[in-house]
């Protein structure tokens, strides 16, 4: 088994979308980035990729390349998965925490899972998706960004059902 850490952080601007595990959140502020700024599947992106051993987002989908300008982070999941699905490896689970003073995610989180695990071709179950504030302290608080965490373990193939 093998397991990787992912994490992303981004700004938040006025007036931007804002989307997160897949899907768009209704909200004044967005994430801003060079894709779609998604940090939930960027942080899962790097904790696959880590896992795997195969760098990192930046090295497979560098910010410098016209080619992933404003792209739908799920695109980038989706060959994440493929990359590390031909590495002989399944994904055992993968755990997310979202830290974010506004708005409450907890009622988007089950179509979240619902997305994500879809593109990934893993059952609901094996994708936890938390929130947090950050008690109004530092620019998570302030409400300046956003940021992700996740845990990705990774199983050889047919080793999840003797688990």
């Amino acid at each position: 088994m093998r397991i990787g850490f992912g994490f992303d952080v981004h700004q938040l601007k006025e007036n931007h979308p804002f989307w997160l595990g897949g899907i768009r959140i209704p909200h004044e502020k967005g994430a801003f980035g060079h894709s779609d700024a998604d940090v939930i599947i960027h942080a899962i992106c790097d904790a696959l990729l880590g896992a795997a051993n195969l760098g990192d987002i930046g090295k497979h989908f560098p910010d410098t390349s016209s080619e992933f300008k404003n792209i739908d982070s799920k695109v980038l999941l989706r060959r994440v998965y493929q990359l590390m699905d031909a590495t002989g490896y399944e994904i055992g689970n993968i755990d997310v925490t979202l830290c974010l003073q506004n708005p409450k995610i907890a009622p988007h989180i089950p179509e979240m899972t619902k997305v994500l695990c879809g593109v990934m071709e893993l059952p609901e179950n094996d994708l936890s998706i938390k929130a947090t504030t950050n008690e109004k302290m530092g620019f998570i608080g302030r409400e300046e960004g956003v940021v992700a965490y996740a845990v990705a373990l990774l199983l050889k193939k047919g080793q999840k059902e003797k688990a």
